[in-house]
């Protein structure tokens, strides 16, 4: 009874085979880590994505990054931890359940605060998962048994913990404060959560009488509301012409206020008028400007955006309305000196979509200074954590020194809420600035804390503010781990190993880490932070929502396959922290990229199935590693040539080259193995062949370890090919195995080196072939001269190859014939050739029966020969043969000594390849003539639609462009022609 041989598909199904492999993984938690196992540790925890998001094309490229780094060390041998996991998104999230109150007709405060949150939390069960369900679509090799999120129980415990702690050591204060407020989200916005845009604007000049009634004073604002809270204005101390006015007062028109002009080096003497108008409570600088000088600080706004009680006759005017109604009555009572076009950059939210507007209020900050004073010390004493590009240092840097405190609290209900409880009894049973508060991690605590302060008059409410997310998403490397608790997790896997993100992220979150881990457990979080470039659209822009121009990566997974996608992803990387760029067809949505990485899984496997084929039914243990004394030329190449892609590509992903070492698979594994070494080896495999066994023991070693070398970039299809190959136990896993390591003794540069001739010489004859339109099946005779006694040594010993895969029935390897002076005359005495008539026949009749029709040559040649030796006329001579200097491409080349002749040059070989007899030389001419009238039609066509003003100038550029590449082409296609029919 036979035994049935393991055999692939036909074709490789991507679908089957990811949600297969994802399924096993998962469900028999092969990416479990275990922190008893011991041994070096790998450790990466998920840049969590926001609860409320969905895949992008940036969380595919960085996951795809993260997962061929982790993949890759767990096949070293390390102990692995990748730890998975979502962020709250507090203002996403609110937003979303706010408009679908508002579709109900309700708000969160007609709901209240305790249904608000019950709503978002089943929100976030029914819909929250959507991205750790795409993330697992991209096979992840995360440890799903972690899975964390930052509001579920251990980590709601570090926040409180953290916040608590700090408080305590005076690092956490409440104040009153200038802040980035948001009137869309009602909430304050760190300035990290802040785009700068610049607009087309106004700038609005006032005059502000002097209050003795000796003059104006001239200031100008972009912001004509604000001056409803004017309290001061501004001069440089050294300017000469207000140094008088200094101490004087000014009348603020509209409000009748009689406000101060105050000496202030901030003031730019050289901007305008050199008077500042000074709105302290609606201005950062101007509120640093009013602490200095103790002005009054006078909000006009509402939290809402519109104007309050201290805005007089504009209250409750949304604030763009007042805008326009201030400027109106200044103008009418001629305050107004002039309006000028000004081009000026406004803050916006980022979540929010609107101009921030600076806002007074009392809010928690962190005192910043000693945290980064402590990450600036292990960045300049240690150079930790290590930035990959070392360019990011720098700005890692400059940002520690130029930070200032941080505003944690928002005025939000979905979040980690404020661990404050205030003791309303004193003040009216409001919260004010001035009521009484503790801070404790629980209510039975502050209740505690309380009584201990103020005895029976207690009534505790709630600081209803929570804290900004990046409070909790700062302390994710360790909370994640089980701090504050000391678990084994923490002391096996923390600080982690690498941390991999974008450059738009260093400082809302990398840093954040940096402050928090470096003050909580005195560690650097991570060792390394790898930051990875953009991935651009197909006009190589920056893809955004407000551009529209997002690729969606799901749709690309189910069209190709998601290891496709993401060794395209990892290809395209030129240089550690370099933008990508991804073609991408917005019609048929396909992309050219994509398709190659799918076209080389395809190549993969249709060259392991043919592998499989020839094994009989061994796999690659049985078969047993290739004895040395046994190998041919071809096996010692590829073996070598193995053993250097295994070592490069250690190299270039220990450097994160993952781009560099992509790529350097794509070539080894299309190229080195599947297009010549398999071709070679081809005729090996024939079932007598004597060279059988040995072709087989190469192919199975060589195979199985390209699938664990290709493993990380690839580890759907490497793990399905893996399986079938080594008929391995469902238990085993290819992502479990050893990642290769290179056998030096096995690596020979020098034979690689001239291997690299005979495939350079075999692709000249391929070319060749091609231009002379010889059918495939056709064999031909050729001839190779070289006056390089190594090169034909080296064409010799590769004979047998140049002749299988380049079709040769009949090769030749020589010296050049030496040329002859054209004028020489030989005379019989000194004629050695006619010395020796039966060489001179032997010579003459070789080359007949190599290049030409056999009979018309030899009745030619037996002519010379009577001539020669009976008539005593002179030897013919040959006009000499040149060898071409420039490198290996297919030339046509007709030397004039032998008519009917193709030629090319690879190196300093000439290689010679006759056509008579093999090519119906009328037949090619007259298709190489009408291919030439077709081109140079097109020629024609695209030359007069250039030279039309009405076409150059009014078309699309890229249209216009477009024909000019076109004519290009079809002018060296016009040329290549000519130079065909030349030759021939």
């Amino acid at each position: 009874m036979t035994a049935t041989i393991p055999a692939l598909a036909s074709q490789y199904d991507p679908a089957t085979a990811e949600a297969k492999w994802q399924k096993a993984w998962e469900e028999n938690q092969v990416f479990k880590a275990n922190p008893e196992q011991g041994g070096e540790p790998y450790c990466v925890v998920i840049p969590p994505p926001n609860v409320t998001g969905s895949l992008h094309m940036g969380h595919a490229f960085e996951n795809a990054l993260i997962d061929t780094l982790v993949r890759y060390h767990r096949m070293l041998g390390k102990n692995t931890l990748w730890l998975p996991g979502t962020d709250h998104a507090s203002i996403a999230v609110q937003t979303i359940l706010e408009k679908q109150l508002k579709a109900e007709g309700q708000t969160r405060d007609s709901v209240g605060r305790e249904a608000f949150l019950e709503k978002a939390w089943q929100w976030k069960e029914e819909s929250g998962g959507t991205i750790v369900g795409q993330l697992r679509r991209l096979g992840v090799s995360v440890d799903w048994t972690r899975e964390r999120f930052t509001m579920d129980t251990g980590l709601s415990e570090a926040v409180l913990t953290a916040f608590t702690q700090l408080y305590a050591e005076g690092l956490i204060y409440r104040g009153k404060y200038l802040v980035n407020w948001c009137p869309a989200s009602q909430s304050a916005v760190s300035d990290l959560e802040v785009e700068n845009k610049e607009v087309n604007g106004s700038l609005w000049h006032f005059r502000y009488p002097l209050t003795d009634g000796s003059g104006f004073l001239e200031v100008a604002t972009t912001r004509p509301e604000t001056m409803l809270g004017d309290t001061a204005v501004a001069v440089n101390p050294e300017d000469d012409r207000y140094t008088h006015l200094v101490g004087k007062t000014v009348r603020l028109p509209l409000m009748g206020r009689e406000i101060p002009i105050i000496a202030d080096a901030y003031v730019d003497a050289s901007f305008g008028t050199g008077c500042v108008k000074v709105t302290p409570a609606h201005d950062p600088n101007d509120f640093e400007m009013g602490k200095r000088h103790n002005l009054p600080m006078i909000s006009i706004m509402n939290k809402d955006g519109t104007l309050n009680e201290n805005a007089g006759e504009f209250q409750g005017q949304d604030r763009f309305v007042a805008r326009k109604n201030v400027v109106k009555r200044l103008e009418e009572e001629g305050f107004l000196v002039k309006i000028e076009d000004y081009k000026h950059t406004v803050p916006y939210s980022d979540r929010g979509k609107v101009p921030v507007e600076p806002l007074l209020s009392t809010q928690w900050f962190v005192k910043i200074r000693p945290l980064a004073d402590r990450a600036l010390e292990y960045l300049d004493q240690q150079n930790d954590p290590i930035f990959v590009p070392d360019r990011w240092t720098k700005v890692y840097r400059d940002w520690l020194v130029n930070l200032k405190d941080w505003c944690i609290s928002r005025q939000l209900w979905w979040g980690h809420q404020i661990p404050a409880w205030y003791n309303v009894a004193h003040t009216g049973g409001e919260i004010t600035d001035n009521t009484p508060f503790v801070v404790a991690q629980s209510e039975a605590e502050a209740w505690e804390k309380a009584r201990s302060q103020w005895g029976d008059l207690i009534h505790l409410v709630q600081d209803p503010d929570v804290l900004d997310t990046w409070f909790s998403s700062g302390l994710w490397p360790f909370s994640t781990m089980g701090w504050p608790q000391q678990t084994a997790d923490l002391a096996a896997y923390y600080p982690t190993t690498t941390l991999v993100t974008g450059f738009d992220i260093i400082f809302f979150w990398v840093a954040r880490m940096t402050l928090m881990a470096g003050h909580f457990t005195g560690k650097m979080p991570f060792k390394t932070v790898y930051i990875h470039g953009l991935v651009r659209d197909e006009n190589n822009k920056k893809m955004s929502k407000s551009a529209n121009n997002g690729i969606d990566p799901l749709l690309l997974i189910d069209r190709y396959g998601t290891d496709a996608l993401r060794y395209t992803l990892i290809r395209e990387v030129a240089g550690a922290g370099q933008d990508i760029r991804l073609e991408y067809n917005r019609k048929t949505d396909e992309s050219t990229s994509v398709e190659a990485s799918r076209n080389f899984t395809n190549k993969l496997w249709n060259a392991s199935r043919f592998v499989m084929m020839n094994l009989d039914g061994k796999t690659p243990e049985q078969l047993g590693q290739p004895q040395a004394e046994t190998l041919e030329l071809s096996d010692r190449w590829i073996l070598s040539r193995y053993n250097h892609i295994v070592q490069q590509t250690r190299k270039d992903i220990d450097s994160y080259g993952l781009g560099e070492a992509a790529k350097g698979l794509y070539e080894f594994i299309w190229g080195d193995f599947c297009d010549w070494y398999i071709e070679l080896a081809k005729s090996r495999l024939q079932p007598e062949a004597p060279a059988r066994q040995v072709a087989q023991h190469v192919l199975g070693h060589v195979l199985e370890g390209t699938l664990r070398l290709l493993h990380p970039f690839m580890p759907h299809i490497t793990e399905e090919i893996w399986h079938t190959l080594t008929q391995t136990e469902d238990s085993q896993y290819l992502a479990l195995q050893a990642y290769p390591t290179a056998d030096t003794q096995l690596m020979d540069a020098d034979l690689e080196q001239r291997f690299d001739l005979l495939i350079d010489t075999i692709r000249t004859i391929r070319n060749l072939r091609a231009e002379a339109d010889i059918k495939p099946g056709v064999k031909v005779k050729a001839f190779l001269e070289s006056e390089s006694d190594r090169e034909r040594q080296i064409l010799t010993s590769g004979q047998s190859y140049i002749q299988d895969l380049a079709k040769v029935e009949h090769l030749a390897i020589a010296v050049p014939t030496a040329p002859q002076p054209e004028q020489e005359k030989i005379t019989p005495a000194s004629d050695s050739w006619r010395d020796r008539p039966v060489i001179v026949m032997l010579v003459l009749l070789t080359m007949g029966y190599f290049f030409l029709d056999s009979l018309v040559y030899v009745s030619v040649m037996l002519k010379v020969l009577w001539d020669v030796l009976i008539d005593k006329k002179p030897v013919p001579t040959v006009p000499p043969r040149r060898l071409s200097q420039k490198q290996p491409t297919a030339q046509a080349i007709a030397p004039q000594a032998v008519p009917q002749m193709i030629a090319g040059v690879v190196g300093t070989i000439q290689v010679l390849i006759p056509l008579a007899g093999v090519v119906d030389m009328d037949a090619l001419k007259s298709k190489l003539q009408k291919d030439l009238g077709k081109v140079d039609a097109e020629v024609q066509s695209l030359t007069q639609r250039l030279s039309s003003p009405n076409f150059v100038d009014k078309a699309p550029a890229a249209v216009v462009q477009a024909a000019r590449e076109a004519l290009a082409e079809a002018q060296k296609q016009a040329e290549i022609l000519r130079d065909r029919l030349a030759s021939l």
